[in-house]
C-alpha cells in the first residue's frame, strides 16, 4: 500500500456516503490482531431525510462522533449486548456513516476464532455486525478512532480492485424506519454476506 493508495480511500470517505460504502467493500479492516476483507456495508445519511440513522434527529453524546471527521469509528452497544463498528464519512459537520456489516477473515484466523469458540465454521467468524466486531476484538474503546491511523483498529484500501459487476444493492436490515432503502452493499456471491431479513413492523395490541 502506498500514502497515494490512503489519500484515495481518505478522499472517498470525505464524499457522499453511498459511493464510500461501496468503496469500502474490499477494503481491510484490522483489529488487535485480526484482519477482515469487507464483505457487506450499510449507507446511512445522518440528518439528511434518513430516518434510520443514528443522527437523524441531530447530534447527541452518543452520535457526535458521526459529524466528522470522516475516517473515524463510531461504535454503539446494541440489544444490551452487542457492539457495532460504522466508518464515519461526508464532509465536517454533515452526519453519515457506514456500518460494516460483515467480513472474511484473511489474517489472524486463530485468534479470530478463539474469540469466539462457538463458531464451527470459519466464514462466520465475522458474518454479521456484531460477530465481525467481536472477531476484531472491537469495543467502545474504539469510538472516535482515526481508522485511517496506525492505531489497534485500522482500515486499508482493497489490496485489488472487485471485479466487475460483483457488488449487490438491497434493503438495509433490522431498521424501522426507510428499511426499503437499498443502500446494503455486499459482494455478490461472498459466503460470508449475512443472510437477510426484511423488517416487520410490531403489532400493537
Amino acid at each position: 500500500m502506498t500514502s497515494t493508495d490512503l489519500t484515495t480511500l481518505a478522499d472517498l470517505l470525505a464524499g457522499p456516503v453511498v459511493p464510500a460504502a461501496r468503496g469500502l467493500l474490499g477494503c481491510h479492516l484490522t483489529g488487535n490482531g485480526v484482519t477482515v476483507r469487507i464483505t457487506e456495508v450499510e449507507a446511512y445519511a445522518g440528518t439528511a431525510g434518513d430516518p434510520a440513522s443514528h443522527a437523524h434527529r441531530g447530534r447527541t453524546p452518543r452520535n457526535a462522533v458521526m459529524f466528522g471527521p470522516a475516517g473515524h469509528a463510531y461504535v454503539y452497544f446494541t440489544y444490551g449486548m452487542h457492539w457495532c463498528v460504522n466508518v464515519v464519512t461526508g464532509p465536517d459537520g454533515e452526519a453519515s456513516a457506514v456500518l460494516l456489516r460483515a467480513g472474511e477473515v484473511v489474517d489472524g484466523l486463530d485468534l479470530a476464532r478463539a474469540r469466539r469458540p462457538a463458531v464451527r465454521r470459519d466464514v462466520d467468524l465475522a458474518r454479521g455486525p456484531a460477530r465481525l466486531c467481536a472477531a476484531l476484538g472491537i469495543d467502545r474503546t474504539v469510538y472516535g478512532a482515526d481508522l485511517l491511523g496506525d492505531g489497534p483498529v485500522r482500515l486499508r484500501p482493497a489490496r485489488e480492485p472487485l471485479p466487475e459487476g460483483s457488488v449487490a444493492a438491497g434493503p438495509r436490515v433490522g431498521v424501522t424506519g426507510a428499511h426499503d432503502v437499498p443502500w446494503r452493499f455486499w459482494i455478490d456471491g461472498d459466503a460470508t454476506v449475512s443472510a437477510y431479513r426484511r423488517h416487520v413492523p410490531r403489532v400493537r395490541r
